[in-house]
């Protein structure tokens, strides 16, 4: 009778017990469920998002739960009781109200909410051991694989050996007097497997040609006139975009026009700097080069005053980074909104005498860095504008039922269409 109280008595604890561990679980799991479901959309715990970080909300509330509940349930009526900190956030995040959740959520699954914030930590960083005098790990898969085949190889090879060897003692033994074999190049089976070798070399290497046809890096043409990237854009410090507007504002970076260049070469008649050369390692008379931009824009140094920039004739350089028709690339989107350098593309262009393809400018080349370069949201225009769409949506500035046409994100400029 003792026993089996006392079994009882286990048993009945350990239910209560794992009933509280569950409920606990439970309550937090819920925390973290609601968080996901109402607050990631505009709150990350660790980084402003829409909304401010929510790490160390509790202290920022001065540990005030009441306060916290009444600002998630509406905000509105906290920042109206005057209290100091709800008006100073309000402020800070531009008059935004927090959207009101009093008829959305219950007290207790705000708790759970809170909870879960208050409970969040960063996960640790991983540590990273010392790689220093630890020789790198190997993968031997491949080793292995190789000598498995060349076993197997090797045996295939035995049993055809031993194949032929019981085939000629079974004809001897029979009296059968063996045929005299084929030579190679008149064996059906060897012909076949010369063509199917011969037709996947000839398949692979014509695929590998096809595939670099139109890529032109380290292209490097001779140009009308020798331009140096280096004496304008590194040594003189000239910003790419004085010579290249269009890279801005359009699809196209531009040339620029004859007058352009003259509006330095009509004071600049000498070169004067240090020594150029070309791709060949040939030196190359900077003043001579001048001489050939003046003959383009009609120009005599001796007589400057009479010019007409009407007489200029355009400048016949040759077109070195060229992408097929069918791609569609613009500098603008890259340069202005996606904040990226010339170098990326173009490679040193600064540190260049005579221009050449740095990159293949090929699709995966262009994927890989779709695929690694991040988005500049920070104090960029052209996206702010989106988090405003959203904002006057949230707030009911705008029509939730139109939406956001396509007219609103620029559909109807030109160049959307006329390129």
């Amino acid at each position: 009778m003792m026993i089996r109280q006392i079994t009882k008595t286990i048993l009945v604890s350990t239910i209560i017990l794992f009933s509280a561990t569950f409920s606990n679980n439970a309550k937090a799991q819920d925390g973290k469920t609601l968080f996901n479901t109402y607050c990631a959309a505009c709150h990350k715990m660790d980084k402003d998002l829409t909304g401010p970080a929510l790490m160390g909300l509790d202290e920022r509330w001065g540990h005030d739960r009441k306060k916290l509940l009444a600002w998630v349930k509406n905000s509105a009526s906290v920042i109206a009781s005057g209290d100091k900190y709800a008006n100073e956030l309000f402020v800070k995040w531009n008059k935004v109200p927090m959207t009101p959740y009093e008829s959305i959520l219950k007290d207790e699954e705000i708790n759970a909410v809170l909870d879960y914030i208050t409970a969040w930590k960063p996960e640790a960083a991983p540590v990273v051991k010392d790689t220093k005098d630890t020789k790198p790990a190997t993968d031997n898969t491949t080793l292995i694989l190789g000598i498995i085949t060349l076993a197997l190889a090797l045996a295939a090879l035995i049993l055809l050996i031993v194949k032929r060897n019981l085939k000629k003692l079974s004809d001897q033994t029979l009296g059968i007097t063996p045929a005299a074999p084929l030579a190679f190049w008149k064996n059906k089976s060897y012909i076949a497997l010369a063509v199917i070798l011969l037709f996947i070399a000839g398949g692979y290497f014509t695929t590998k040609g096809a595939i670099e046809l139109g890529r032109n890096k380290d292209y490097q043409p001779v140009q009308p006139i020798f331009y140096s990237h280096k004496v304008h854009a590194g040594i003189n410090q000239i910003n790419c975009l004085y010579c290249h507007g269009g890279a801005e504002k359009g699809k196209h970076a531009n040339i620029p026009s004859v007058n352009v260049c003259m509006n330095c070469h009509k004071s600049i008649t000498e070169y004067t700097g240090e020594q150029l050369f070309d791709g060949d390692g040939k030196k190359v008379d900077g003043t001579a080069e001048i001489k050939k931009l003046h003959e383009y824009a009609g120009f005599d140094a001796k007589n400057a005053n009479a010019w007409n920039p009407n007489d200029a004739k355009s400048i016949e350089w040759v077109k070195i980074h060229n992408l097929p028709d069918h791609v569609y690339f613009n500098h603008s989107q890259h340069v202005e909104v996606g904040k990226v350098q010339c170098q990326t593309c173009h490679g040193e262009i600064d540190k260049m005498d005579e221009v050449k393809q740095f990159s293949d400018l090929s699709m995966g080349w262009c994927v890989n860095c779709h695929r690694e370069s991040k988005v500049q949201f920070k104090e960029n225009g052209f996206y702010s504008i989106y988090e405003k769409y959203h904002n006057d949506l949230k707030n009911g500035k705008l029509d939730s039922t139109k939406g956001i046409t396509v007219e609103k994100i620029g559909g109807t400029e030109c160049q959307k269409c006329h390129y």
